[in-house]
Order: C-alpha cells, then structure tokens, then sequence
C-alpha cells in the first residue's frame, strides 16, 4: 500500500523533498519533525537504520509500495551489470517517473494520478499503468483534450527535463532517448545500502 499521510512531515523526516510545498517548507524547518534547534542531534543510526532509512527514501521518491520495491530488486538482481545502478533505472523509467521528469507533472504522487486518470498516450495508444516499463524511442504524450488544463499548463511551464529526455512542450511530448545512467538521475539516495537492505 502506498504511503497517503502528510508530505511535508515525512519529506523532513527523510531529508527530501517529495512535493512542491514540502520544497518550500523545508527551508523554514530544516530539522527533522521533532527536532528542536540545529544543535540537536538525533541518535546514529545502526548499519541497519541506515539502508531501512534509504530504502524508505528511495521507495517514497517513486512512490511505489514496498512489494512492488522488492519486485524492483529482485528483477534487478536479474540484469546484466551492477544491481544498484539496475534498480534505479528500472525505478526511473517507470511511465509515472517519466511523467515527472518530463515537467507534465509537479510531483511523483500527481504524475501517478495523471497517469491512472487516463491523461496519457505512450507511441499514440491511451494507457492508464503508472507501472508501465517506458522503454528507449518510446513517445508519451499528453491526450489533446487535457492540454488546457491549468495544471499541465503550469507544469510544463515550469519545467527542466533531463538530458536523457526529449520535451516539445508544443505538443506535450516526450521521449526517452537512451537509458540514463545513475549520475544522470537526480534521485537522492545512497542506492547501495538499498542493495545491502535486500540481500541480508
């Protein structure tokens, strides 16, 4: 089940940014909820507490559920080359992330329901999985009838897609060029205490 309770206190007590208004939250409260003044420490984390916390930051920034996270690196210990790297490609390129990334959404928990609510064509076919696996050369495109819709207007307005994606935001397209590598993917987390989470 995905995580439905308030952004703003969960991105500060991951020290990330999951939406836009936790982005503007957190430079007025930098410390963790509960956490009193920059001089306060928290406790250190066990070995443990470190790749649970990283895992959890992962999962939360693509937002998909902790069954589907294992799924994800199970089929990533399954690829060819370093599973880390593999896990976060597979994240990245989820058709949701995609939306994200591209600019047609300001959040991973928007471009999810843009993409459950029918918003979306991938090469001219309507498709409603957030899930689905976007693949090199694929075109996703917004459905002509919701172009006009202040939210994807705002979105794209403000957007600066990464290099691995080409964006007209004439016709509300955009495609991945190639499969992009983990420094290209501005995703914050330490990928391989996740791998360590997993293969305990």
């Amino acid at each position: 089940m995905n995580y439905t309770g308030p952004k703003v206190k969960l991105s500060r007590k991951l020290g990330i940014n999951l939406t836009v208004k936790a982005k503007k939250y957190s430079s007025r409260k930098p410390n963790p909820p509960g956490q009193h003044g920059a001089a306060k420490k928290r406790a250190k984390l066990s070995d443990y507490g470190r790749q649970l916390l990283e895992k959890q930051r992962l999962r939360l920034q693509y937002n998909v559920s902790e069954k589907q996270m294992g799924n994800y690196y199970k089929k990533a210990t399954r690829m060819q080359g370093n599973t880390a790297e593999n896990l976060v490609l597979l994240l990245e390129t989820r058709l949701d992330a995609v939306v994200y990334r591209a600019g047609f959404a300001r959040s991973i928990y928007a471009a999810r329901q843009f993409v459950k609510h029918g918003h979306f064509l991938v090469n001219g076919r309507r498709l409603d999985v957030p899930s689905y696996q976007v693949k090199t050369s694929d075109v996703i495109q917004l459905r002509e009838k919701s172009r006009n819709l202040e939210a994807f207007q705002e979105s794209i307005r403000n957007s600066a897609p990464p290099a691995y994606l080409e964006v007209s935001k004439a016709d509300f397209s955009a495609k991945l060029l190639y499969p992009p590598k983990r420094e290209e993917i501005p995703v914050q987390c330490e990928v391989s205490l996740v791998v360590e989470y997993y293969s305990r």
